[in-house]
This record gives structure tokens, sequence and C-alpha cells, in this order.
């Protein structure tokens, strides 16, 4: 009797174990929200998404994900254990991301889904990932053409290789994910995994397949290409970003890559060379010589992401071709949002629009209603807890981010954050962007820059002002909206624990050497 009650109760932990949704967590690096299909932007008619378009046809598109640190590292942190830098540890890339503390893998691993995590890591540490039953992630930044890649097939991180890979990373990533789908998980048990792409990361580079596209084309210009930085603070005039000045001849693709084959080094010249020699020849200077690097820069940009969506393609296929789409959860999702000209720049960290916000799209059948858009301020922080209740797991009380179950069946809490906190360390660092933290609402937003030479607020409206092009801090008329932001963000600095001084680990000592050297403001 006591037999058949184990062999039942086991029974009914498999069929359990089965029922929860599996977890396609899609991740790309950089990838500007303006260039997703489904969301509306001045490039709209030229995004190379359709697949990444599927999802909201088919789920739900949030219109306000806010990252808490605009910067690569910091964000892959953030989401492995559901908590704001100073709190996970990883403050500035450079940082060393502490795998012993609580990640969410670790959590749905102990609770007996098989994890693995494909792909970009850049949590800067030679081990392999902590949490994964599999991992095989670049090393760093890892190129865009034949990357050496480490993997940890078993998941115990001692017997850990470096594979060299031949090809183009995207589609190596791919494959690999794919791989990893069809041939090496646990098919007993749901799974979660991370398929985390390296595009489009800066230098933005194509892959064979797309070198060419948009060459028939002139793409449309943001309208604050040419911003002359008036009406803000003087972290606007003093960082080193611009498209006019700060990119250099890798960026603009005047030199092939280091590490082609010959193959594909034929291939990258038989595309860019005509393109330089027009260039050459036209002589090109001041504003047609940014609108030049300007049209370059975004094109890439775009045939970077033309191979993401293929390969979000393949996934969504194998799913549907296994019957595994209608109990599997898939997000998409970037790091951060990112600059397209806008304001004349590229990168992200600011707390400004165009990288505080970031494409995130979930498709759940039949628990999302199809083609859902969300106004509410969401935030990668909350994915950890949103998977904790999705796989039936106690949700640990320290997180800083909350489940977003609620908010994906179409359900509102009353108790929903109305405000954002956010808070960026690196400086001085690449690009020259002021230390700054600030709080937004969706309209409004606080911005405080606090170093010793540069102590200034900022203050938009984003309904007036949707570019923010001009601070109305300390104007009479915005008093009342004033003290209510600065009352907000002291209220989520007390709740989040910030610290007075930023923490030690988040001082960059190595001066990085600066490309534009900006005069200072009338």
């Amino acid at each position: 009797m006591k037999f058949l009650f184990l062999i039942l109760a086991t029974t009914a932990f498999s069929l359990s174990a089965t029922k929860r949704p599996n977890i396609l967590f899609i991740f790309t690096d950089d990838h500007a929200y303006q260039a997703v299909g489904a969301y509306d932007s001045w490039l709209k008619e030229h995004c190379p998404t359709p697949n990444i378009d599927s999802l909201a046809r088919d789920g739900m598109l949030f219109e306000q994900c806010y990252v808490t640190n605009s910067i690569c590292g910091p964000m892959r942190a953030a989401i492995q254990t559901g908590k704001y830098s100073h709190a996970n540890g990883f403050l500035v890339n450079g940082n060393k991301f502490d795998g012993t503390q609580q990640t969410f893998p670790k959590l749905l691993r102990k609770a007996g889904y098989t994890t693995a995590v494909v792909g970009k890591w850049h949590l800067g540490t030679h081990m392999s990932p902590q949490g994964y039953d599999y991992s095989e992630v670049l090393i760093g930044q890892g190129p865009y053409y034949n990357p050496p890649m480490r993997l940890d097939a078993d998941g115990d991180g001692k017997h850990d290789e470096v594979i060299k890979h031949m090809g183009y990373t995207t589609d190596i990533i791919t494959d690999l994910a794919l791989n990893w789908m069809k041939n090496k998980r646990d098919k007993d048990k749901p799974f979660m995994l991370m398929f985390q792409h390296k595009a489009p990361h800066r230098n933005w580079q194509p892959g064979p397949k797309y070198l060419n596209k948009y060459d028939d084309i002139t793409l449309p210009e943001p309208p604050t290409l040419f911003d002359d930085y008036k009406g803000r603070t003087l972290a606007a005039y003093q960082q080193d970003m611009t498209i006019a000045e700060t990119m250099n001849r890798g960026d603009l693709k005047m030199d092939a890559p280091r590490n082609l084959t010959s193959e594909q080094r034929k291939l990258w010249n038989a595309a860019y060379d005509p393109k330089n020699e027009a260039l050459a020849k036209a002589n090109l200077s001041g504003k047609d010589l940014v609108r030049w690097k300007y049209q370059r820069y975004v094109k890439d940009y775009l045939r970077c992401i033309a191979s993401v969506d293929d390969g979000v393609g393949r996934m969504l296929d194998y799913l549907k071709e296994m019957g595994l789409d209608k109990n599997t959860i898939v997000i998409y999702c970037s790091d951060q949002g990112f600059y397209l000209g806008e304001h004349g720049w590229f990168d992200k960290r600011w707390m400004y629009e165009e990288s505080l916000r970031t494409p995130m799209i979930v498709r759940w059948p039949e628990v999302i209603k199809p083609g859902s858009r969300n106004g509410d301020i969401v935030s990668p922080i909350d994915f950890a807890g949103t998977f904790c209740e999705v796989a039936g797991i106690e949700t640990p009380n320290d997180l800083h981010g909350r489940s977003m179950v609620s908010l994906l069946k179409g359900k509102t809490p009353k108790d929903w954050r109305k405000s954002f906190y956010y808070h960026y360390y690196e400086y001085p660092g690449y690009h020259y962007v002021r230390r700054h933290y600030g709080v937004a609402d969706g309209r409004y937003k606080l911005i405080r820059f606090y170093e010793k030479d540069v102590d200034q607020w900022e203050l938009f409206d984003l309904k007036s002002d949707p570019s923010e092009m001009t601070s109305v801090y300390g104007l009479p008329d915005m008093a009342k909206v004033q003290k209510r932001l600065n009352k907000q963000l002291a209220m989520h600095r007390k709740n989040l624990a910030v610290p007075k001084e930023d923490p030690p680990h988040s001082i960059i000592t190595r001066l990085p050497p600066r490309t534009r050297k900006p005069t200072k403001p009338n």
C-alpha cells in the first residue's frame, strides 16, 4: 500500500511538472524598441522583425518597460537576481558577478526545471554560469564572426571547455539553442532556456546574408539628429557618443574585421568596398558627412537585427513543429534601449527615453489575450518573480521586482508601481555619461546628475516634450510636480536601501581616451 502511494505521489508530481509552462527567454543586446516593427516609431516601416512582431500579434507588448541601469552587464545581473545593481553587486561593466548569490535559474532548477543559457553572458567571469544544467556562452563581448565559446555541458562548472565555432555568431547561437532543445534537454522536465544574442551590439557587423540590405534606399532620420543640447544640463554636452565625432573606422566599416576567413572577407569586401569608394569620391563634410555616417550606422544595425529575427523564426517554428508552442511562454526582451541617431547619439546609459525603455513582448497561449498592449511600468527586474510564480515556486521576499503574471492575464493590481527608480554609475567611463539617478512615472521624469563638478537636476514633461529637449526644472508652474517627484525619489531610495555613497566597486579607475572634445555651452 505504501509502495502504491509512493508511485501515485511520484506520478502526480511528474504530471504537475509537465503542466508547468516552459520558458523561452529570447534576449538581445542593445535592441532599441524603435527598431522593432511592432512598436510605433519613425523607423517602423523599415524594421526587419516579422517574427518578433508575431509575438506581439499573438501576445502582449509592453509600452513602458524600464531598465534599472542602462548598460549591458549590470542589466544582466539585475535580471538574474531580480535586484538593483547596488544589491546584486554588479554596478558597472568590469565588475565580476557573484554567481554564488540567489538567482532565478537556481530556483527553477531546484524546482524541477531543466535550465540552459546559450549565447552572450557578459557577466565578467571566466567561470561557467551557475544555476544552469547546460551553458555555451561567448567569452566576454564575443565577435560577430567565428566565435570561441565556453561550454559547460553538464552544469557542474568544473569540466568546461572552449569550443571554436566558424560562421556568423547570430546563426551559431541559434543553431546551438536549437540543438539543446532537440538533443540535449531533459524532455521529462519543463525547460527554461535563455537564448541570448550578441547582436545588435556595437560595432554592428551584418551577416553574409544581409550585407547589401537597404543599399537601394535612404532611411528616415530622427528629428533630433542635429541636437545642440541646449535646454539641458552640462552632462548632455560633455558626453562622448555622437555619430558625428565618436564613431571610429570599424564602426563605419572603413576597415574589415580582422578575424574573417578568406571567404568571409571576400563577401565583406564585395559589399563594402564599392560603397566606401563612393564615399571617398563624394568628399562629404559637415552635416552631409554626418548624414552619411548615420545611414551607414543604422543600416548595419538593422541588418544585424534581420539575422536575429531569422533565428527567432527558426525557434518559433521548432516549438510549433514539436507541439511545444501551446505550453511555452516566449519572452522577447533586450538589456536596454539604444540611440539610433536621436540627439545625434548611439549607445545607451542615459535615463532619457531611448535608453531607459527596452522592448518587451510576451506570448503565453490561452493566458494572454492576443494583440494586447500594456501601459503599466514594468522592468526586467520583474522576470525573476514572474518565473517563480509561473513555476509554482515561493517568491523570495528580498526581490526588488515583482511577478507580472497578473498583468499578463490582463489584470493590473491596485498596488502596482506608479513610478520607477533608475541609477547609472559608470563615470568616468566609455562615452563619458555622468552618474545620475532619478524617477519616472510615464509622463514626468526627474533626474539628478550628482558628480562634484556637475551637480544638476533636470525635469521633463513627456507629454509636451516627448524628445526631452528642454528641462523645466525650477520653473514656478512645475513646482507641484517637482515636489511630488522628489518625494517619490526619496521613497524609492529608502525602500530600495540605496547607499548614500556609491559602493567602492562602482568606481572606474581607468579613464578611457576621449574621442570628442566638447566645448562648454554659452
